[in-house]
């Protein structure tokens, strides 16, 4: 739904209103309760782009997301197997540690 420009013509009061297409436009002025509202003619509405997506990395290649997919999956994988097993380690020596 478009949001359409008004004014009125006895008070100058200038508002917006949030309206479907189909409706008629509103006659009554909100402040001063006159019939002498007249829609103004707007310069148009902008997109609004809203929830996930429409980010520069959406529009990639298929063979740039398997390269980046690959290289990042890899290493951190290694390294995550390393730091899992070095943390085992060190408990294990604390608790022998604590027993002596």
């Amino acid at each position: 739904m478009p949001t359409y420009d008004y004014r009125c013509n006895a008070c100058d009061h200038e508002f917006e209103l949030f309206q479907a297409i189909t409706a008629n436009p509103i006659r009554r002025c909100p402040k001063c309760k006159k019939l002498k509202v007249e829609r103004l003619i707007g310069a148009g509405s902008t997109i609004i782009f809203k929830g996930s997506g429409f980010y520069q990395t959406d529009y990639r290649s298929e063979e740039y997301k398997s390269r980046v997919k690959e290289e990042t999956s890899t290493p951190e994988k290694k390294d995550t197997k390393s730091k899992q097993e070095t943390k085992q380690e060190t408990k294990k020596e604390n608790i022998k540690d604590v027993k002596n």
